[in-house]
């Protein structure tokens, strides 16, 4: 394992991820990845420790991975489904979770559909003087870093396998493509391809990247351009209301889902429309650099936001790596956090 001290109590955001943090967990991750490709996939680093996802909002991936994750770390786990949960009788979030602090939990894995909600659980946890640390796995429109961190782990391994670090994608072009404006991936994703230094290209429709997103991104990234990326004068963030433009040479074009449960509007004419302009095929591609790799956080719309036979193609398609990553960044994460409470 990485011998760098990990002082990080909380992951709720990546805003503030020093280029030393980001490296800390593609290498362990990376010493993860190497553990799953034993036969005995088990490592005791958190045993007799406890877990507890909570996840006040529906998962597949994210929640499956960190329950695995756990588990080949030794863990115990905790799940939570909310509507199974004391919730329906009116328990409040913050009472949920300090039952769950009462059963003696170490660290609390939290997804929720408000933005913010880890972090007052982290709040709350601070108040009270315990050691238990929180982990944001999605909230609202916010963020959800563990999913960009396995994406830049899925992008860095690509490039070199025995030492995936930040700096290998210093100048490339990624573009993210899609529904960015209800998009927490997006936002994790922009903080950790500007740390590293690549040109991140956005590409939507008007709707779904407008102006005052452009403005809010553009100073967030201002006031941190010296902290992030000091090679860079501006952040190099580029947004593009048509594909062509971010398809342009790009090394990597990372789509995402149209999140139609979070539209309170019209926002799109129909999907078909959306997948003439914006969907991802093979025919588009041919715009981008020979070797280009294409990534998708799943779930995916087949025939919106990525062609079907393109997801399924292994010569361009990371989607499965994707989750593979997953179970080993997850794991680093779990056991950066767990390791200073043995």
């Amino acid at each position: 394992m990485p011998t760098t001290t990990w002082n990080r109590h909380h992951i709720l955001s990546l805003a503030d991820f020093t280029t030393t943090e980001y490296d800390t967990v593609l290498q362990t991750a990376a010493s993860f990845q190497e553990v799953l490709s034993r036969r005995t996939k088990k490592v005791p680093t958190l045993q007799g420790q406890v877990v507890a996802n909570l996840f006040f909002e529906s998962s597949t991936r994210t929640r499956s991975s960190f329950e695995l994750a756990a588990k080949r770390l030794s863990a115990d786990t905790l799940n939570f489904a909310a509507a199974t949960s004391s919730m329906t009788k009116g328990e409040t979030i913050l009472d949920t979770a300090k039952t769950y602090l009462a059963m003696g939990t170490d660290i609390m894995v939290v997804r929720h559909r408000e933005a913010g909600v880890p972090n007052a659980i982290a709040a709350e946890m601070d108040r009270l003087g315990v050691r238990v640390s929180v982990l944001n796995a999605g909230d609202g429109q916010h963020e959800h870093p563990s999913q960009a961190l396995l994406d830049l782990f899925t992008i860095c391994t690509l490039i070199d396998p025995a030492s995936p670090r930040l700096e290998l994608l210093k100048g490339k072009k990624i573009a993210i493509v899609g529904d960015i404006l209800h998009s927490r991936v997006a936002r994790s994703n922009i903080w950790s391809l500007i740390a590293s230094g690549a040109q991140v290209h956005l590409a939507a429709p008007p709707t779904l990247l407008p102006k005052l997103f452009a403005e809010y991104i553009s100073e967030e990234l201002g006031v941190r351009s010296q902290e992030l990326s000091p090679h860079f004068p501006t952040p190099p963030l580029f947004l593009h209301w048509q594909l062509e433009p971010a398809l342009q040479d790009a090394d990597f074009v990372m789509t995402l889902r149209l999140q139609k449960e979070r539209m309170t509007a019209h926002l799109l004419p129909s999907l078909r429309e959306y997948h003439q302009l914006f969907g991802i095929t093979r025919t588009k591609l041919q715009l981008c650099k020979p070797n280009v790799k294409v990534l998708h956080p799943g779930p995916v719309n087949r025939g919106v936001e990525i062609s079907s036979e393109l997801m399924d193609d292994p010569e361009f398609s990371l989607i499965q790596s994707q989750v593979t990553s997953g179970i080993a960044v997850r794991m680093a994460l779990l056991y950066l956090l767990g390791s200073g409470k043995a």
